[in-house]
C-alpha cells in the first residue's frame, strides 16, 4: 500500500471513529446542561481498553492495520479534549465534585482499562501463539 493510500485509510478510519463516538455519546444521552458527561467517559474508557488489546496483540496484528485501527479508528473515537471542556464547564457551574470526578475518573479508569486491555491482548496472543 502506498503511503498516500495508507494516510487516506487512516483518515477515513478516524472519521469513522469520530462518528462512533458521536453515536455512542448520543445513545447514552448524557450531554447537555446539568448532566454529567457519562457518554464521553464511556467512550474514553472503552477506547483505552480497545487500544490496550490492540497493543497487547503485538505481532499478531500487521503494522499497517495497527496504524489504521490505533491511530485512525481509536484516535478518532477517543477524545480527551472533550473531557477537558466538559470538566471546565462543570467547574464554571460550581459543580466541583463532578468536574473532579470527570477528570480523575477518566484518567484512572482509562489507564486501568488500557492495562487490562494489554493484559488481555497478551493473553490472547500467547493462546494463539501456543496453539
Amino acid at each position: 500500500m502506498s503511503r498516500a493510500l495508507e494516510l487516506l485509510v487512516i483518515a477515513v478510519a478516524g472519521g469513522a471513529g469520530a462518528g462512533l463516538r458521536y453515536v455512542l455519546d448520543r445513545v447514552i444521552g448524557t450531554r447537555g446542561a446539568g448532566r454529567f458527561p457519562l457518554g464521553i467517559l464511556v467512550v474514553n474508557v472503552t477506547g483505552s481498553l480497545a487500544l490496550g488489546v490492540l497493543t497487547g496483540l503485538g505481532a499478531l496484528v500487521a503494522p499497517q492495520l495497527a496504524l489504521v485501527l490505533g491511530t485512525g479508528l481509536l484516535g478518532g473515537y477517543t477524545t480527551f479534549s472533550a473531557v477537558s471542556v466538559d470538566s471546565v464547564l462543570l467547574a464554571e457551574r460550581g459543580r466541583w465534585r463532578d468536574a473532579a470526578a470527570d477528570l480523575l475518573g477518566t484518567l484512572v479508569l482509562s489507564v486501568a482499562a488500557a492495562a487490562l486491555g494489554v493484559g488481555a491482548g497478551l493473553w490472547i496472543a500467547s493462546a494463539v501463539g501456543g496453539a
